[in-house]
This record gives C-alpha cells, structure tokens and sequence, in this order.
C-alpha cells in the first residue's frame, strides 16, 4: 500500500535547539530511496507503506544514537485505494484550484 506522510520528531531533555538531530537524518531519508521533502516544521516521505515506516524507526534510531534520550514524534499518514498519487500530484491539484490574485 502506497502511503503518504509527514512527520515530526521532537528530541526531550537534549536543549532546545533540533538542528543536530535533523542533521543525523537527512542522509537516511536520502539514502532510502523514497521521495522526501524536508520543510522547516516537518518532513513528508512518500513510498510504500513498509518502507516508510522502516524509515521512519531509522530516524528514531538515528536521533536516540545521537544523544536524544526521550523523542515525541507526531505522524500523520495518508493512504488511497481508489488511485494512485503522489505528493506532486496533491501539489498540482492544490495549485489547480488556487484562485488568482
């Protein structure tokens, strides 16, 4: 099952700035081969449903082996059975029915 989603992992009791984390990261969303897209409050993947929760327990790993002893994360998922689509497509539907300025 294709899914959709977007993520934020919060590390607790590691100070106040995440830049670190997300730095240890961004090389495993690059090297699992699913579309991504980091923005400055969370990030989206896209892939299937397996693959993009695998990802998704790396990057826990990841921030724990970087100091982080406690993370909070908020994920949300999207799934369709009637098509298929993508982020993109979700971007150009968007975009479709935007009204000029």
């Amino acid at each position: 099952m294709h899914a959709i989603a977007s993520f934020t992992l919060i590390p607790i009791g590691s100070g106040i700035s995440v830049s670190l984390y997300l730095a240890k990261v961004e090389p495993l969303l690059q090297a699992s081969g699913l579309t991504y897209e980091m923005t400055c409050n969370s990030t989206n993947i896209e892939g299937q449903w397996d693959a993009v929760f695998a990802l998704l327990k790396r990057c826990h790993e990841a921030v724990h082996d970087a100091g982080a002893p406690r993370i909070h994360s908020c994920i949300q998922v999207g799934t369709r059975t009637d098509r298929s689509q993508s982020m993109a497509d979700k971007l150009a539907s968007l975009e479709k029915h935007r009204v000029p300025e």
